[in-house]
């Protein structure tokens, strides 16, 4: 079952409208311009997204941190089993059609989100998945009982850092990519608006071909 152009419409006033659920309040920094160009799109609007995050999980307790000397303290506080773990970028988009869907998912492939996919939804909905592969999770404590060296914690924070930075280089590759999609679109639209409506479509035209120079 495939939605309606209105369905659609009506889904991204509604995501719109909705206020942002995250701890954080807001889109993280490293993805707000590709969250934008998204949303600023007919075709797309995003659903949730995580630009990456190194956290240190000891029970109900969580910290954000990759800095060696907070993450060796907060293990030396632990009573529990403490959990070191690396979550790469992760961005759910909702798709107007399939052909849509399947644009973003070539894209993230490209760019190195091997574990993308897309699911369509009994009432239509079509959602992309840009996901990636490299994530890292390794136990730190038990019980409180530290169960590697301190040497091992800073080796597991210097690759924690390093995937990072790969991370920070595919959303690079993916917004570079996905930016000229969303111009091609642009651009095919304003192309075939020159077959209907001849009186407005040159300056329409014009003005997203000034977008590729």
């Amino acid at each position: 079952m495939s939605c309606t152009d209105r369905e659609f419409e009506r889904w991204k006033r509604q995501s719109e409208q909705r206020m942002d659920q995250s701890k954080k309040g807001g889109v993280d920094e490293d993805i707000a311009g590709l969250v934008r160009l998204l949303n600023g799109t007919e075709q797309y609007f995003t659903t949730s997204s995580c630009s990456g995050r190194v956290i240190l999980i000891d029970g109900m307790n969580s910290e954000f941190c990759c800095v060696y000397i907070y993450i060796l303290s907060a293990v030396d506080r632990s009573s529990g089993d403490a959990v070191l773990k690396f979550e790469p970028f992760v961005l759910h988009v909702q798709c107007r059609r399939l052909y849509d869907a399947q644009l973003l998912h070539s894209v993230a492939i490209n760019s190195g989100f091997r574990n993308s996919g897309l699911t369509v939804g009994k009432t239509g909905k079509i959602i992309s998945a840009i996901r990636s592969t490299h994530g890292l999770e390794v136990p730190l404590t038990h019980q409180g009982t530290l169960l590697v060296t301190p040497d091992y914690i800073h080796f597991l924070c210097q690759i924690c850092n390093q995937k990072m930075e790969e991370n920070l280089r595919r959303i690079h590759r993916y917004v570079l990519e996905g930016g000229n999609i969303m111009l091609c679109n642009r651009y095919d639209h304003f192309r075939d608006s020159c077959h209907d409506d001849s009186d407005g479509s040159t300056t329409e035209l014009n003005h997203c071909l000034d977008l590729f120079t």
